[in-house]
């Protein structure tokens, strides 16, 4: 039996979530910034010049990009979790096929609830099963993600 904080919380995620995941799968792009990357014998290959808003003289720096993968219906997030640190997930729950949004430093799930940190871990449920991430190396100006 689900709670009244845990039902209010998933009836809010499917009212406020589900357009925002749609219009993500869809390429919508409004505050969501998709980069641009290179796929290569089984390696995507990310400039981190990607990260650099280039909105002000100030340079700002976005916490994450998304990529459109050919490989599945969700994309790729590449969230940098420190100054030269990354991690790759891909943007689908382990509890049902349903589109993850970035929400206040965590993937959620708009479909039931289920949370995830940046790094691809279970923080609630109803999954289980930490995300799919994926392996990477960087140098001084790219960021590689080893899909294969």
């Amino acid at each position: 039996m689900m709670d009244r904080k845990k039902f209010i919380r998933t009836c809010c995620y499917s009212v406020v979530g589900a357009p925002l995941s749609i219009s993500t799968l869809q390429g919508c792009t409004g505050g969501i910034h998709y980069a641009k990357a290179s796929f290569e014998n089984g390696v995507i290959s990310l400039s981190k010049s990607e990260f650099q808003t280039g909105i002000s003289k100030e340079e700002k720096s976005r916490k994450h990009v998304l990529l459109n993968v050919d490989f599945s219906q969700f994309p790729v997030c590449v969230y940098k979790t420190g100054s030269d640190k990354y991690v790759a997930s891909l943007m689908q729950c382990t509890h049902n096929v349903c589109g993850l949004v970035v929400e206040g430093g965590i993937y959620a799930c708009p479909c039931h609830g289920s949370e995830f940190s940046t790094e691809g871990q279970v923080l609630e449920g109803p999954a289980q099963e930490n995300l799919k991430t994926f392996e990477i190396e960087v140098d001084d100006e790219n960021i590689f993600i080893h899909i294969a």
